[in-house]
């Protein structure tokens, strides 16, 4: 009888957040004991209300929090393996990951195509080589390519979302950061932008981890999340439970069942937030 083989040790998380706290200016507490993981491959959501945690979370993986006078001081953060939080921007960036910031931010004095190129400053590539990575953009987001003339702060804000992402895309990125996409668009180009998230998940493999406070749409299109609330995780699932869950539909998505009911009222979602005290 044949030795039986050992199981294959499981493989590490692709993104993990190993219980960080993060302080403002030295003493303004903001996250407190954040821990989440991503897998390769898939879209992870990070849901709350404002003042939540989550732009703070994400600019935490990304380094971009010693620019507004913020420090993880404890816990850490790996990336493919690798402990990440010590590096800086650029190093992240040429190491696959990206962060597209709350509020688009594009270079609003540079035409579209000028700022999907500065995208590329971490890459040593050939004329030949950018034309073709901004042809993979163009197809993704048809409208840029109509617009890549357009001085980038005369378009509109679905377009400047579009060109924000499409400059991450620009450097190749194994995985991006994408916060609050859907913030001041119409639905119809919020949903318009989700679907190219979910074409490049699946398409190019691109994993996201998005901050969103429209926990409809996010759930809709992730396959799992996490509720931060107060500068900590309240809950995760996988995105189709907690879209079903009662006391996310009451709570984060309008939705109640019968008459509507105060925190108070709900025993289950009063001994989580027993842990926010």
């Amino acid at each position: 009888m044949s030795a039986q083989t050992a199981p294959a040790p499981a493989a590490p998380a692709y993104l993990s957040i190993n219980n960080i706290e993060v302080i403002y200016d030295h003493v303004i507490l903001v996250l407190k004991g954040v821990s989440l993981t991503v897998p390769e491959g898939r879209i992870v959501a990070l849901l709350g209300g404002n003042g939540a945690g989550k732009s703070t979370t994400l600019k935490s993986i990304s380094t971009l929090l010693r620019g507004e006078r913020g420090e993880v001081t404890k816990g850490s953060i790996e990336f493919r393996g690798e402990r990440v939080d010590q590096l800086t921007p650029n190093e992240l960036v040429r190491k696959g990951m990206c962060q597209v910031m709350e509020g688009r931010h594009c270079f609003a004095h540079l035409t579209v195509e000028e700022n999907l190129l500065t995208g590329a400053f971490t890459r040593k590539s050939s004329r030949a080589e950018l034309r073709s990575e901004l042809e993979r953009v163009y197809h993704y987001f048809p409208r840029l390519k109509q617009r890549r003339e357009s001085l980038a702060g005369y378009t509109s804000g679905g377009e400047q979302q579009m060109t924000a992402v499409g400059r991450a895309l620009m450097a190749r990125p194994k995985m991006i950061l994408l916060d609050e996409p859907s913030m001041g668009l119409a639905p119809q180009i919020v949903e318009e932008i989700f679907e190219i998230v979910q074409d490049l998940n699946s398409k190019e493999q691109v994993t996201f981890l998005l901050a969103e406070q429209n926990t409809n749409v996010a759930l809709k299109y992730s396959d799992y999340g996490y509720i931060l609330e107060n500068g900590r995780v309240v809950m995760d699932g996988e995105a189709r439970a907690l879209a079903t869950n009662e006391d996310v539909k009451e709570f984060y998505l309008g939705i109640s069942t019968g008459a509507r009911k105060s925190f108070r009222d709900v025993k289950s979602y009063r001994r989580r937030k027993r842990w926010l005290a």
